[in-house]
């Protein structure tokens, strides 16, 4: 009998977020499609949060299917007969409290806990807690409003728990400090204030689990020249679907293994990985200085298992295909 998977889509906070969840999710249904394997299911939660459980991700489909309010939706997914679930909602909420709920209901499912995607979401509380593995971090403070940064320029400005670099600022005069301050407090009630470390380069490093044991991935490299913005990971087309600005070749690629700075990426991130708390796949960020040293920026220990998502790219890269990388993730989850 195929293995019942139910795919957690949407956002509980808004339509960008549901968005990005429901861009990703399609691809994994496509990429995942093995009737003789797997029969998926969708559940998708809006941001009034009301649930619907549609036939497939059409914005059609969706509208067509009767909304549930969360107490009637609980109620019928646990008579659905789930095997497993695969979260794939990317907003505080989906990443913590609807996973959560899978533990309650007994759901087994891919995937980081809520605890520890509640951890790398504070990008302060991360960095100490990997700084305390051994792994190198920019040296940072955390604000509240009326703080004022004691950091030297150049320095990052960021929202401590956004995503997308919703906020992020390089300010190199102080004089820029005010503004950068302004725009990061808009996103959240506490600021990280960082070293800026200079390039170098900035990779990723995904790292998954087979056959129980950790495996790091080639890493993934982007074209820079400053940090990172939204405007580098997301936009949207004439039609108002969103795409991955990233996954354009002059703007992202994989670096050989070769590479002298693997090891030293791959060190820091399985150090990483057990200091978080990881399970099934990681996923970390470093700057590397123009020394080679990596610096830990941040972790996003998510996977959507679409041919696009970052951890996907890197196994493809190492000749493990997205069904062949899901196919392991389950078996871990399962075991």
């Amino acid at each position: 009998m195929p293995l019942h998977v139910l795919h957690l889509v949407g956002s509980a906070v808004d339509d960008g977020f549901a968005d990005l969840s429901r861009l990703y999710a399609r691809g994994a249904l496509q990429a995942l499609a093995d009737p003789d394997r797997y029969r998926h299911s969708v559940a998708h939660v809006a941001p009034d949060g009301r649930w619907r459980f549609p036939a497939d991700l059409e914005r059609g489909s969706i509208a067509a299917a009767a909304p549930l309010a969360p107490g009637a939706a609980v109620a019928h997914l646990a008579g659905l007969g789930v095997d497993l679930a695969l979260p794939q909602m990317f907003c505080r909420p989906g990443m913590t409290s609807y996973r959560a709920l899978f533990d309650v209901l007994g759901i087994p499912f891919l995937g980081n806990t809520a605890e520890v995607m509640a951890l790398a979401a504070h990008k302060g509380r991360a960095k100490a807690v990997v700084a305390a593995a051994g792994v190198a971090v920019p040296a940072g403070e955390l604000l509240r409003p009326g703080d004022r940064p004691g950091v030297a320029v150049p320095a990052v400005v960021k929202p401590v728990d956004a995503d997308n670099s919703d906020g992020v600022t390089l300010v190199r005069d102080p004089a820029g400090f005010d503004a950068a301050l302004a725009g990061a407090f808009a996103h959240s009630g506490e600021v990280l204030v960082e070293t800026y470390v200079e390039l170098g380069r900035e990779v990723r490093c995904g790292v998954v689990v087979r056959d129980g044991e950790l495996v790091c991935l080639p890493l993934e490299e982007y074209a820079l020249d400053r940090v990172r913005t939204r405007a580098d990971k997301l936009a949207r087309d004439p039609d108002g679907e969103l795409y991955l600005v990233a996954k354009d070749a002059t703007r992202s690629w994989i670096v050989d293994p070769a590479d002298p700075v693997t090891a030293a990426v791959h060190d820091a991130a399985l150090r990483a990985y057990a200091a978080l708390g990881c399970r099934h796949y990681g996923l970390f960020d470093f700057r590397v200085d123009p020394d080679g040293r990596p610096w830990f920026l941040e972790a996003g220990p998510y996977c959507s298992y679409a041919p696009t998502s970052v951890v996907a790219v890197m196994a493809r890269a190492a000749g493990i295909e997205p069904a062949e990388l899901f196919a392991a993730g389950v078996a871990e989850a399962l075991s």
